[in-house]
């Protein structure tokens, strides 16, 4: 019993040995062990906290649990910190210059930061967007929205690309929400037919070709596609086949147009429908001109 009593004192004094001194603050062993001990409980506590939270999550809820969760997650970190300092021996009154000096950075580098947590609890206070949502922001990004955090969004595009958006582009910037409040949306595909085309001809291809495509609206009667002659172009006369489609085409709108657009040359090319292309007519009414060709062609080398 001896022995093992003197190999614990023996152990617990270089546990107490100071290993590094920072200002009149000796860290030891036994005390980054503690700190050690400290986190681990904290990531716990908070765990458990956030799981307590999200249990109270409802479909209607789930942006303002997510928000509290996440301030939950804050607050109990920041008190795990404070303890872990005070245990380690430092004077939290010390850290008054600290806070300080994170006040100044806050009104010069820190302001977007900032701003950019402040955008992220007005959207997931106000539920204006929603993880599944597919937006397009004013910068041209287009995607689904895959994550909000307090400082960014995540967008994913169509090609499988993540865009870490700032929360503050939501709110001083133009969003379009597509799937916001109706999950059905129309859209317009334009193409051309030549001068002369029987305009019912390509109306019947228009609607057939919307059709052929299965995230097409064919149900609803008020909601059913249509042809639009929308302008007399300079070489060609311009349509439009304007199609309500359905949720899925409307979280892939490359692929939904890609798609329209393929079929529509199909059936235009099925029914003999010639697609225009740009052309002149260059007409010479100067004889003098036509002569100097002639006189030319005829003294040219055989």
């Amino acid at each position: 019993m001896s022995l093992l009593h003197d190999a614990w004192k023996d152990t617990l004094g270089i546990a107490r040995e100071p290993l590094v001194k920072i200002g009149s603050t000796d860290l030891t062993l036994l005390r980054l062990l503690g700190l050690t001990l400290i986190i681990v409980i904290v990531w716990k506590i908070t765990h458990l906290t956030r799981r307590a939270i999200f249990r109270l999550s409802t479909p209607t809820t789930d942006p303002a649990v997510y928000l509290l969760s996440r301030l939950a997650s804050y607050f109990v970190w920041i008190i795990g910190i404070l303890i872990g300092l005070n245990y380690l021996g430092f004077e939290l009154s010390s850290f008054a210059f600290l806070g300080g000096a994170m006040g100044l950075g806050l009104g010069f580098g820190l302001q977007n930061i900032l701003s950019n947590f402040v955008a992220g609890i007005i959207i997931l206070f106000e539920r204006t967007l929603k993880v599944g949502d597919t937006v397009e922001l004013q910068s041209g990004v287009t995607g689904k929205v895959t994550e909000i955090n307090l400082r960014y969004t995540r967008i994913t595009t169509s090609d499988s690309i993540d865009i870490l958006v700032p929360n503050s582009e939501f709110i001083s910037g133009r969003v379009v929400n597509w799937t916001f409040s109706d999950p059905i949306r129309r859209t317009h595909i334009p193409f051309s037919a030549a001068y002369g085309t029987d305009k019912e001809r390509v109306r019947e291809a228009g609607i057939a070709a919307a059709m052929r495509v299965p995230t097409t609206i064919t149900d609803d009667e008020e909601r059913k596609p249509e042809v639009w002659l929308i302008r007399m172009g300079e070489n060609a006369l311009e349509f439009e086949l304007v199609v309500w489609i359905d949720q899925d085409a409307v979280k892939s709108p490359g692929t939904t147009h890609i798609s329209y657009m393929w079929e529509l040359e199909t059936e235009l090319r099925k029914r003999g429908i010639e697609i225009p292309f740009p052309q002149r007519d260059l007409h010479i009414k100067n004889s003098r001109l036509t002569v100097a060709v002639e006189t030319a062609q005829a003294v040219a080398p055989q």
